[in-house]
């Protein structure tokens, strides 16, 4: 079975707000078993919104929505519900009562446009709402010959979520036949999205019963396994052995098969080697420092570091010599050599990791003059020797420095390897 949410608000399609109640009910709906397959987002408009649940009820077995129930001209799902499933509204007058009772105890007069809350669909089921007035509602119905499931549910957070597991949940699992998804994810950094696909698809391809998906962003590639089956043990298979093969052919690309962040699994393999961190950084402005201490227990394995951004500061913080600064400049092999040695020396710890670097968004001036924005070098020393890398990274800012600390601890990662 697969479902669709439409979240209903025209606020949703503005900058300033943003629909989170979809996250909230896939996630309740995987656990059943039932996979989304349709998000839609739509304003406040009775036309768009009638045709959106016909499109819904022709390519899903659940539709669920959320906003809209309110007392207002613009809440029109109630409405717009019924005339794609070609069905009447009454009003229930046991809601009625509820509504003007809810009113009566706070003391404060009930407007007419409050009792359009009591309009049921034809044929539906109302969910009551203790945490608002306008209750959910829940109908079972056979459209074009074909069993679909249909909800409504308020659209404030509050009220959605305790509805959906206290009413909408236990219903389901009354009805659905039971179904197990099952997820494995792995990741990997600082490789080419389609050299990640190239590699794995003529595995993934081969497992019709395992959704793939593949997502890049911020210097990783995550490959995302689904598979659904009467019982977890099956399901988790079929993951498992996707995933095994794909794993057989990245190697050591991959970082991660457990969902861990790329932080987290360097400062794990410290921890297990007995290794500790220490970091000069200039570009980056602190950002490993701040993504290495983000994770639990960091401590343990990293020291601490400096932010070198003048190069005064990279001399009388990390010994850097003021000769190879004025003539090599300070984006350079030799100076990320010097911050990674220098800085592993005053704090004492088995691994320096440095990183220099243009991020824009102009260039610099004096022995730099020329270097174009994003390059960046990094530098990792440890007892034996200095490794330098060049980087040329594209984009803003921003861009520059994220990658260039995603850059920088795929180095370490390689490195404790």
């Amino acid at each position: 079975m697969i479902a669709e949410i439409i979240a209903i608000g025209s606020e949703m399609l503005t900058p300033f707000r943003q629909d989170t109640n979809s996250l909230y009910l896939t996630q309740g709906l995987n656990d059943l078993g039932v996979q989304v397959a349709f998000k839609t987002i739509l304003g406040d408009t009775r036309a768009h919104l009638v045709a959106a649940v016909r499109i819904a009820l022709e390519r899903a077995d659940i539709v669920v929505l959320s906003g809209g129930l309110g007392p207002t001209e613009d809440d029109l799902t109630r409405e717009c519900v019924a005339e794609a499933l070609g069905v009447e509204l009454y009003r229930d007058p046991t809601t009625m009562a509820a509504l003007y009772k809810r009113f009566a105890e706070r003391k404060i007069p009930m407007s007419p446009n409050n009792e359009k809350q009591a309009e049921v669909i034809d044929g539906a089921v109302l969910l009551e709402n203790k945490n608002g007035s306008a209750p959910g509602q829940y109908l079972d119905a056979t459209v074009n010959g074909h069993r679909k499931i249909v909800v409504l549910l308020p659209g404030p957070p509050k009220e959605l979520k305790a509805l959906f597991d206290e009413a909408v949940k236990p219903k389901l699992q009354a009805t659905l036949p039971k179904r197990f998804l099952a997820r494995k994810q792995l990741k990997m950094a600082m490789i080419p999205e389609s050299t990640v696909d190239a590699r794995t698809a003529p595995i993934y391809t081969k497992f019709t019963d395992v959704d793939t998906t593949i997502l890049a962003g911020r210097g990783e590639i995550q490959l995302h396994f689904v598979s659904a089956a009467a019982t977890m043990e099956t399901a988790q298979a079929r993951v498992d052995a996707v995933a095994s093969l794909v794993e057989e052919e990245m190697g050591d690309d991959i970082f991660s098969s457990n969902g861990e962040s790329l932080e987290e699994i360097v400062l794990l393999m410290m921890e297990m080697q007995g290794q500790t961190l220490a970091v000069a950084e200039s570009c980056t402005g602190g950002l490993i420092g701040e993504r290495l201490t983000a994770v639990v227990n960091s401590s343990r394995s990293f020291a601490g570091g400096v932010i070198v951004y003048s190069n005064e500061q990279k001399t009388r913080l990390c010994g850097v010599p003021a000769d190879v600064l004025e003539k090599h400049g300070a984006v350079s092999e030799e100076v990320a050599r010097a911050l990674a040695e220098g800085v592993r020396e005053r704090c004492g710890s088995s691994l320096g990791l440095s990183v220099t670097g243009i991020a824009g968004p102009t260039g610099m001036d004096g022995a730099d003059a020329g270097k174009p924005v994003g390059m960046v070098y990094i530098g990792l020393a440890d007892d034996e020797d200095t490794q330098v890398k060049q980087y040329n990274i594209s984009g803003d800012r921003d861009r520059v420095r994220l990658w260039a600390s995603q850059y920088a601890l795929e180095l370490l990662r390689r490195r404790l390897m």
